[in-house]
């Protein structure tokens, strides 16, 4: 197993230059998967573990979520970069300890939100927003790891106009120690340039929808990718489709599956190195 430091080392070049896809597995084995595929990094995903756990998103605990990036980090060599949701606290103290946890379980960089957990989809206010950046930012430093910061503003998931608010609560994040800015949402071009270039030099985060091209992030300056719980949805939607035939009497959906003995050699190869 690659040391922690090293993985981390790694993740923090990935962010100097360049774009790379950032995926989101949502247990051990999909984790593995991505690995094995070659991909460089991978990051959590909220939803898709509480999905796996037979919960809705936001319905699992920090220790819930503790455990799985424990997991995640002991099973595989890449960087692991966590969503950690809100930080699982509403003040800056409590947001400090959920972090110095995180860091405990290997993770290469994490991520806070400025959606207040208990108010729904509300926000913090911007003043309890940047402390509370401010404050994962010291434990950071504090522990003295190298783990990326990533700030997260989440008002664009339910006003895709907001584009000037989150700009400036992105800069703000930027300004209180953040080391990589995200804005869950945007989809349009000029907003995503205008992100990009708010927060500069620091790395800007794009989740990919359909539609969306690699190249044409890359060119406007986004340094990451990532998916979120699309490719957990995926799965859950192949499961869906081949369940329902079954239901309906047909079981020729199961011949579209990856064979056995092909999943045994990749996992196989996990297991001899440990």
């Amino acid at each position: 197993m690659r040391p922690v430091a090293e993985r981390r080392a790694v993740f923090r070049r990935l962010h100097e230059s360049g774009c790379f896809v950032l995926p989101n597995p949502w247990d051990v084995g999909s984790a593995r998967l991505l690995q094995h595929l070659g991909f460089q990094a991978i990051a959590s995903t909220s939803s898709g573990y509480a999905w796996s756990t037979g919960r809705p998103d936001h319905a699992v605990s920090r220790d819930d979520v503790l455990q799985h990036l424990g997991a995640l980090c002991n099973a595989i060599d890449l960087p692991v970069n966590a969503d950690f949701e809100s930080g699982f606290a509403a003040d800056p103290a409590g947001v400090a300890k959920s972090v110095k946890l995180a860091i405990d379980t290997g993770v290469a960089g994490l991520s806070i939100e400025d959606r207040d957990a208990g108010a729904g989809e509300e926000l913090y206010d911007l003043e309890t927003a940047i402390e509370r950046i401010r404050a994962a930012r010291a434990a950071i430093d504090r522990s003295g790891h190298d783990v990326i910061l990533v700030a997260r503003t989440e008002g664009l998931l339910t006003d895709p106009r907001a584009a000037t608010r989150a700009i400036e609560r992105l800069v703000a994040f930027a300004e209180a120690g953040a080391d990589c800015l995200f804005a869950p949402g945007v989809i349009n071009k000029d907003d995503i340039a205008a992100m990009v270039d708010a927060v500069a030099p620091k790395p800007f985060n794009v989740i990919m929808r359909p539609g969306m091209v690699f190249s044409e992030l890359a060119e406007l300056g986004v340094r990451r990718i990532s998916v979120a719980g699309a490719l957990a949805r995926v799965a859950y939607a192949a499961m869906i489709h081949v369940a329902e035939e079954i239901k309906a009497g047909s079981f020729d959906g199961l011949s579209r599956g990856v064979q056995g003995t092909a999943l045994n050699d990749i996992f196989g190869a996990f297991e001899s190195k440990t």
